[in-house]
């Protein structure tokens, strides 16, 4: 058996779709279709083009209801669930924020004001997005509100990818949507899948492997992208309540059935801090995950093997 890849440059993001096969046309042919499938999906839920439906339902906020089509409300369901779940560390409106409060993506100097952080939140609150089940509408309730998908939506993807590759009969393969991952069936080899966790200050030192069987992982690190102001390092994962940064947690990677699931758990993880994350998981069927500090100590669920963790300083 072969494994046949597939390299695109999708949804902002470097995806690797693989399959285990022996036919490399049908396999190249499916890869194809899940590629155009991503596509599709991009298209749907993108923050980039005028005529997306995300984009109309930001236009008219605060104005009137947006019928949407039931794939995408039932994203928006699942997406309510889990803000409900992590009490709003997770929240599709937090693309009310404006890029320009936290630009990463220059020198900046000093902190803005605590009030103006809080400003620049405040019309983030999942609890102002409606949804009618019965009209298939979303509602922002206030004019100046925003949803994005940028904490759910590669998930999403690749585990939509992976149901077109399986229906297509290629029961062992890999999507790999830059971090968010999903497995099935064996390797090439006919071993389990296996991922590996890397120090987050030096990405070729692995901390350790984890087989997978037909699960997801997702994993989000403060490391990515930050800024130094007078001596102090501030990164890009923004606490959606006060409008400051998130301090305390370097990485957090999550395990679960689906890569849309953990996509949408890593980040909420940190903004909730080490104990309150692992909380939550800990009361959660079938999630495992691993949190690494400021300070490089390493924490697990309860439901990781010791033998693979050891929970100590890297």
């Amino acid at each position: 058996m072969r494994i046949f890849r597939r390299k695109e440059r999708l949804m902002g993001n470097r995806f690797i779709l693989g399959v285990v096969g022996e036919d490399e046309e049908l396999a190249n042919q499916a890869l194809e279709e899940a590629v155009n499938e991503i596509k599709r999906i991009e298209a749907l839920f993108t923050t980039f083009s005028e005529s997306s439906i995300t984009n109309q339902i930001n236009l008219n906020a605060g104005k009137s209801p947006v019928k949407v089509l039931e794939e995408f409300f039932q994203l928006m369901v699942r997406a309510e669930k889990i803000s409900n779940l992590t009490e709003g560390a997770f929240d599709l409106s937090y693309g009310s924020l404006d890029k320009d409060f936290w630009n990463f993506n220059r020198e900046m100097t000093q902190l803005p004001h605590p009030k103006d952080a809080k400003k620049a939140v405040e019309l983030i609150n999942f609890k102002n997005i409606e949804l009618n089940s019965a009209e298939k509408t979303v509602f922002l309730k206030k004019e100046g509100m925003r949803i994005g998908f940028g904490g759910i939506g590669k998930g999403y993807a690749a585990d939509q990818a992976k149901k077109l590759l399986i229906a297509k009969g290629f029961e062992n393969g890999i999507v790999n949507a830059s971090g968010d991952l999903c497995c099935w069936g064996k390797d090439e080899n006919g071993n389990d899948w296996k991922i590996t966790l890397a120090n987050p200050d030096a990405p070729e030192e692995i901390i350790a492997q984890i087989p997978l069987k037909n699960y997801a992982v997702a994993t989000s690190g403060t490391y990515e992208k930050f800024v130094w102001i007078e001596g102090e390092k501030y990164s890009h994962t923004i606490d959606p309540k006060t409008g400051y940064p998130v301090k305390g947690v370097k990485s957090v990677t999550v395990l679960a059935p689906f890569a849309e699931l953990a996509d949408a758990l890593t980040t909420p993880i940190a903004v909730m801090g080490i104990q309150d994350g692992l909380n939550m998981l800990n009361q959660l069927n079938g999630i495992a995950a691993v949190i690494i500090d400021d300070q490089n100590n390493l924490y697990t669920t309860k439901n990781l093997n010791s033998k693979i963790f050891e929970p100590e300083k890297i």
